[in-house]
């Protein structure tokens, strides 16, 4: 039986390439994504990729807008697609922006957020909750056209990956730190890479077998 895994996350999940100007908007080929390579890993799995660039976990962006806003979202996609078996967590990157004035402490309290309307939603098979993943994001660079925008998140998003840690075992949910398989691109500082994309799809359809097998 084909089950559903729902991967709500930001630019990275999208397959935005690194930009080298505002405006430019390079995505990979549906095949090239880590999304399309961990369909091709996970054939027994619905694999559905919720990407949006500029995403966070619970901001309103004041300039990109606040259906930029995860937390807003997520329980639609969740009821759209339902029944969800497992949803892959990869946020955070964005909420390292200037504009939010937010730490590493603060973004992994709002993923905790986002991890209790999974669980609550009841968007599972039967009623159920969802699975959930985890993923940490890389540490971001302060390069490129982005800089300004993320002004202090370089040092912020060094301890981002164990603050998540934390609270994923603190709370009882799998995660991964992609921050320890790939590296953003030195373009912009905040996207990956071609070579990242086939790691990644690796490294979360192996977590997704080992977390996530037939009861």
């Amino acid at each position: 039986m084909t089950r559903t895994l729902l991967l709500f996350g930001d630019s990275n999940t999208h397959g935005t390439m690194p930009v080298a100007s505002l405006g430019d908007q390079g995505r990979y080929g549906p095949g090239e994504r880590w999304p399309g390579r961990l369909r091709a890993l996970l054939p027994d799995w619905e694999v559905i990729a919720e990407g949006h660039p500029g995403r966070t976990t619970l901001h309103d962006d004041p300039i990109e807008g606040a259906h930029r806003n995860g937390l807003r979202v997520l329980p639609a996609l969740l009821e759209s697609h339902r029944p969800v078996d497992a949803v892959v967590v990869m946020l955070g990157t964005n909420d390292l922006k200037d504009r939010f004035s937010v730490n590493a402490d603060d973004i992994a309290l709002s993923l905790e957020r986002l991890v209790g309307v999974i669980r609550t939603s009841g968007a599972g098979p039967g009623g159920a909750a969802p699975g959930v993943l985890l993923i940490a994001p890389p540490p971001v660079l302060e390069v490129g056209v982005l800089a300004g925008m993320f002004r202090g998140g370089a040092a912020k998003s060094q301890v981002l990956g164990a603050r998540i840690a934390e609270m994923a075992q603190r709370i009882g949910v799998p995660w991964l730190d992609a921050g320890a398989m790939v590296r953003v691109s030195p373009i912009d500082g905040v996207h990956y890479g071609p070579e990242a994309n086939p790691v990644l799809a690796e490294a979360v359809a192996a977590a997704v077998r080992r977390h996530f097998a037939p009861a």
